[in-house]
C-alpha cells in the first residue's frame, strides 16, 4: 500500500483515545481493540491506532519468563538442510533436463509435489539467514541464502532479507510493511473466489512486486545476489539444459501458488478474528517446513532458531494458548477462497504517525501493576469499542451513500 503518514480525520480521532495514556492497554497479550475488516461492508484494511504488538508482547514475556533469551542462538542444521534441499533440486533438474526428456506430465506433477515442497522450504531458509540463525557471523548467514537460492533461478535471497526485516520494524505500517497487499490488489480481487483462486496462484509473483512497487534502489548484496544467480544459472543450464532450467523455474510457480508450502502467506497476518493480526499454525507440515508455522513465537523472539521455537511456547503457555491459530495449511487456503469473510482487504493497518506515537509514549506495564491497571483497561476498552463501531459505521454509512 503507499506511504501514509498522517491519519484520516477519523483515524485521528481514534488516536486521541490514548493521547492520556501512560500505558499500553492491550498488555498483557497485546491484541487489538479493533474489529476485522469485512468485504461487501468495508473496502480498506483495518485501521489500528497503536504500533505492531511483537515487540511490546516480547518485553512482557521476558518480564515473566526471562529464561527465554537462553533460546537465542543459531542452529548449523540448517546448513545441512539447505545443502541437502539444493542437490535435489538440482538432481531432478538433471533428471528432467537430461534424462527423462519426454516425461512431461511426470516432470510437472513432480515440480509441483517435490519441486514446489523443496522451493517453499528455501524460502523459509531465507527466513533463518535474515534473522542470522544458521551461522554465527552476518557474512556466513548471507552465504548460506545464496548457495539456498541456485535452485531458485531468479535472485531473491538478499531481497527478502532486505524487505523481510522491514516488515518486522513496520508490521501494517501503510507504505513501509512489504508484505500487505497493494491498494489495486484489494481492489482487483476484491472478494470474488475466482479472482481470489487465481490470486493465491500467482502469489509468489505479487510478493516480489510489493518490493519493486517500493522503487528502492538495489543495495550491494542484491548486486552480488544477482551476479551470482545469473553465474549459478550458467553453470545448471550446461548441466540440466534448457528442460531442467524449465523444471527449476515451474517449481518455484507451483510452490509459491495455491501449494500448502505456500499457506503460511496467507496464515500469518490475515484477520481471522477482531484483534489478533498475527496467526501461528500447530500442524504436521513444521516438520518439513521447519516451524515456520511457529509465526507468533517467531515474531515476538525473532533471534530463537527454528528448532527452538515450540520452546517458547511451552515455557510462556499463558501468552499463546488463548490465541486463535491454524491446524491446517490446506484448510487455510480453503477458507480464504471460499469464505465471503476473508479477501486482501482482511489485514490491519497503521499509519507510520500512530505506529511512531504509540512506540515511544505508551509503556508495556510490569505483571505487578496489572491488578491497579485493570479497571482501567477495563474502561478504556469500552470506549475503545463504541469508537471502534462508530468509526465503522461512519465508514459505512460514507461506503452505502456513495454506491446510492
Amino acid at each position: 500500500m503507499p506511504p501514509r503518514e498522517s491519519p484520516t480525520p477519523d483515524e485521528a480521532a481514534q488516536m486521541l483515545l490514548h493521547k492520556d495514556e501512560e500505558y499500553d492497554m492491550r498488555f498483557p497479550s497485546y491484541l487489538g481493540f479493533w474489529k476485522r475488516s469485512v468485504p461487501g461492508l468495508d473496502e480498506e484494511p483495518r485501521f489500528d491506532m497503536y504500533d505492531e504488538p511483537h515487540l511490546k508482547r516480547k518485553r512482557q514475556i521476558l518480564i515473566d519468563h526471562p529464561e527465554i533469551e537462553d533460546l537465542y542462538g543459531y542452529d548449523t542444521n540448517t546448513v545441512w538442510i539447505t545443502l541437502a534441499t539444493v542437490a535435489v533440486q538440482v538432481g531432478l533438474a538433471y533428471l528432467f533436463g537430461r534424462v527423462l526428456t519426454d516425461w512431461h506430465w511426470t516432470m510437472v506433477l513432480v515440480a509441483y509435489v517435490v519441486g514446489g515442497s523443496l522451493s517453499t522450504q528455501i524460502g523459509i531458509i531465507f527466513h533463518e539467514f535474515t534473522h542470522n540463525l544458521c551461522a554465527a557471523t552476518s557474512l556466513q548467514n548471507r552465504w548460506v541464502g545464496n548457495i539456498a537460492n541456485i535452485p531458485l533461478v531468479v535472485p531473491l535471497a538478499q531481497s527478502f532479507r532486505r524487505y523481510h526485516l522491514e516488515h518486522h520494524t513496520y508490521q501494517g505500517v501503510y507504505g513501509y510493511d512489504p508484505d500487505l497487499p497493494l491498494e489495486w490488489e484489494i481492489r482487483l480481487i476484491g472478494n470474488d473466489p475466482v479472482k481470489k483462486f487465481f490470486w493465491l496462484i500467482i502469489y509468489g509473483v505479487m510478493y516480489i512486486g510489493r518490493g519493486l512497487a517500493q522503487q528502492k534502489q538495489l543495495s550491494r548484496w542484491e548486486l552480488y545476489n544477482w551476479a551470482w544467480t545469473l553465474a549459478c544459472d550458467l553453470v545448471l543450464y550446461r548441466l540440466c539444459g534448457a528442460r531442467g532450467m524449465l523444471y527449476l523455474a515451474t517449481s518455484v510457480l507451483l510452490g509459491f501458488g495455491l501449494h500448502p508450502g505456500a499457506a503460511h502467506f496467507i496464515q500469518e497476518h490475515y484477520t481471522f478474528r477482531d484483534g489478533q493480526e498475527t496467526y501461528s499454525y500447530y500442524g504436521s507440515g513444521n516438520f518439513f517446513w521447519l516451524n515456520i508455522g511457529y509465526h507468533n513465537e517467531h515474531h515476538d523472539f525473532p533471534l530463537v532458531p527454528w528448532t527452538k521455537l515450540p520452546e517458547i511456547k511451552r515455557l510462556a503457555p499463558e501468552y499463546y494458548d488463548h490465541l486463535a491459530y491454524h491446524t491446517s495449511w490446506c484448510a487455510v487456503l480453503y477458507m480464504f477462497v471460499t469464505s465471503s469473510l476473508l479477501a486482501p482487504q482482511s489485514r490491519v493497518v497503521r499509519t507510520l504517525d500512530a505506529h511512531r506515537y504509540a512506540r515511544k509514549n505508551l509503556k508495556v506495564p510490569h505483571s505487578s501493576e496489572f491488578g491497579a491497571l485493570a479497571p482501567v483497561k477495563a474502561e478504556f476498552a469500552v470506549r475503545m469499542k463504541k469508537a471502534a463501531d462508530l468509526a465503522m459505521q461512519k465508514i459505512r454509512a460514507r461506503r452505502f451513500s456513495t454506491v446510492q
